[in-house]
Formats: structure tokens, sequence, C-alpha cells
């Protein structure tokens, strides 16, 4: 259900980012605003609190970020708190910055690793996967050492596993079923 709300509301404030060509910075706002409404405990208490008025939190905003980000964010972000939706605030972020990526044409993934790749390493990697999915690929790289040695790929729902581990499991199966 929270996903179906996301949608709409990003869906939403992406529109208006687009009628005026700001999605960009619309994005960087929103990231910023549900940052500090997720990190800062009073606000997020204040936010969520039935004890204080819908008035009183659009006050509170007006106050907060009067000067500080765009209007249309600032009218977002009152609306968020009438209709009650305003705990979905990180929802939206993602929600949103995928629509970005497509608007983009940008594939965000992970790259896992048993030890910390370097940055040339990622950059060789993004560049081959780009060709491949003919999108811009960025790719973090996450260190687990439990997977021994190789990479793991994940784009999405697609996962491309070179691990040794996965290899090791494949003969371990393949041993189990000969003896």
């Amino acid at each position: 259900m929270i996903d179906v709300i996301a949608n709409r509301y990003a869906e939403a404030l992406f529109q208006i980012g687009e009628e005026d060509n700001k999605t960009d910075n619309l994005y960087n706002e929103l990231k910023e605003v549900s940052s500090l409404m997720t990190t800062n405990n009073d606000l997020n208490n204040v936010m969520k609190s039935p004890l204080v008025s819908k008035n009183e939190k659009i006050q509170l905003i007006d106050t907060l970020f009067a000067g500080k980000i765009d209007n249309d964010l600032k009218n977002f972000l009152k609306v968020l708190i009438e209709k009650g939706r305003i705990s979905s605030i990180k929802a939206i972020e993602a929600t949103y910055k995928e629509l970005l990526n497509d608007k983009n044409n940008i594939i965000e993934g992970y790259v896992i690793s048993a030890v910390s790749m370097d940055d040339e390493k990622i950059k060789e990697l993004e560049k081959e996967l780009s060709k491949k999915y003919n999108k811009n690929v960025t790719l973090t790289n996450k260190v687990d050492k439990s997977i021994l040695g190789g990479v793991l790929v994940r784009l999405g729902n697609t996962e491309i596993d070179g691990t040794i581990k996965t290899r090791l499991d494949g003969l371990k199966n393949q041993l189990s079923q000969v003896i």
C-alpha cells in the first residue's frame, strides 16, 4: 500500500519538476528534507505526533524551510501533511529517484566483493555493463568476505554472480549427486 502511495506522490512531484525543468534540483532538496526528517528525532516525533495539529506542522514547515527549499517542494510537503502522508517521505524519495534515473537513462547497482575494489576497477566494470545494458550504470562497492572471491553485481532485479562461493556450492551439489 505504501508503495502505491509513494508512487503517486513521487510521480506528482516529478511532473511538477518536469514542467519547470527542475527535476534534479527537486530531488536534491527532497533528499535533504527526507534525511532531516528521518534523522532529526525531534522533527520526526513532531511530524508523527497526533497531538500536534496539521496547521502547526504546516507552520513548522514554513518556518524551517523558508527561503531554503523550492516553493513547489514546500507546498508538496504541506500536501503530505494535509493528507497524513508525511511518514511516507523516505519511500517517496526512493520512488522519485527511480523516476529521475529512468529519465536520465541510469541504472544504479552494487558490486559486492570480498575486498574493497579500487575506483578504476569499478569504473571499468561500469563501462562494460553500460555497453551491455545500453544505459549509464553506476555501481557502489560493498564488501562481503563470505563470498571468498570474485564479484556479485546487482542491478535492480538482475544479478550477475561471479563469486567463488557460488562456484564452490555448485561443485558441492554436483559431487553430492555423484556420491
